[in-house]
């Protein structure tokens, strides 16, 4: 008996039938990318690049805010800026109030975050209540701040005349109310952030460090610490840079005063530009000083939180 082999079936167009299907290539290919993009980058050429150039330009030029540019300038608005009578103050006060609300903001952030870690009953309440108050507005929050502060019309009214103290009247209560204000405003942010930085650290290594007779503070210190170094790195950079950019806040509560005691260098670029000398140039230069000082300090947080393997 004999066998007949069949014919190897091929492909109509004469193709090797072992060779793999061709993919399909995506729809639209590279410019359906840039059309994804493109909304993007027009929002940041729109409202980032094209206003770095003009700063740039305003900072180069002699610029009157009623009168438009009047020719170069550079560098006499650098130097104009520099001695500004409040310049040095502003900068003063602005590192300041910088320092003490990184560090309120990132110590309150990281101990709510550890309360609202545990598995409690209050958990969800605790992280809603918590988070509240970052739904609201900066400028918002600034005037309900406003009237609770007022010795006229704010809830504390008659006790402060009793007790003959004014929230907004001296300069350490001014500082200390927009702080309260600022970290009341902030602290659940935080809290989210430092939150979610806990929570990508592994179970196994809590347990492991529990299996070894570690503490509750020597884990904190030497397990939870140091693993949310990149946390603390991203929550640094952006407490930081808020704080050096202050400017609704204290705009709202305190207008700069009492006597100036409350400019930040954000106030001071507003008032040069649109009250008083009405100068868009030093304000400019104002600006980019800022941008600077804003790069270097930011590149030496990121420096000092990078890991050693990084160095």
């Amino acid at each position: 008996m004999t066998t007949t082999t069949p014919p190897r079936r091929t492909s109509r167009l004469g193709a090797n039938p072992h060779r793999a299907p061709r993919r399909r290539q995506p729809m639209g290919g590279p410019l359906q990318g840039w059309a994804y993009s493109a909304p993007t980058a027009l929002f940041v050429v729109g409202l980032f690049l094209i206003p770095l150039v003009l700063v740039v330009q305003m900072s180069a030029s002699d610029w009157p805010l009623l009168s438009g540019n009047q020719g170069l300038n550079f560098p006499q608005n650098y130097v104009d800026a520099v001695n500004l009578r409040l310049f040095w103050d502003a900068i003063g006060f602005t590192l300041l109030y910088t320092v003490i609300t990184t560090v309120l903001l990132l110590g309150l952030g990281l101990g709510l975050a550890l309360l609202v870690q545990e598995s409690t009953a209050w958990k969800g309440f605790l992280r809603t209540s918590f988070l509240i108050p970052s739904a609201l507005g900066l400028a918002s929050a600034s005037l309900l701040f406003y009237v609770l502060y007022s010795p006229f019309a704010g809830p504390f009214a008659d006790l402060m005349a009793s007790w003959g103290v004014t929230f907004l009247g001296t300069p350490e209560g001014a500082l200390w109310s927009t702080v309260f204000l600022v970290v009341w405003r902030y602290a659940g942010f935080y809290m989210l952030l430092m939150l979610v930085g806990l929570q990508g650290i592994s179970d196994d290594v809590f347990e492991a460090a529990r299996i070894d007779g570690a503490t509750r503070w020597q884990t904190f210190r030497h397990i939870t610490v140091p693993l949310l170094k990149p946390t603390f790195a991203l929550t640094t950079v952006l407490c930081v840079t808020g704080s050096l950019l202050a400017f609704d806040q204290f705009y709202i509560l305190t207008k700069g005063g009492p006597d100036n005691s409350t400019m930040t260098i954000v106030q001071l670029i507003y008032n040069v530009a649109f009250q008083g000398q009405n100068n868009l140039g030093i304000a400019g230069a104002l600006s980019v000083l800022v941008l600077l000082a804003l790069i270097v300090i930011n590149i030496a947080q990121l420096r000092a939180f990078r890991r050693p393997e990084e160095s």
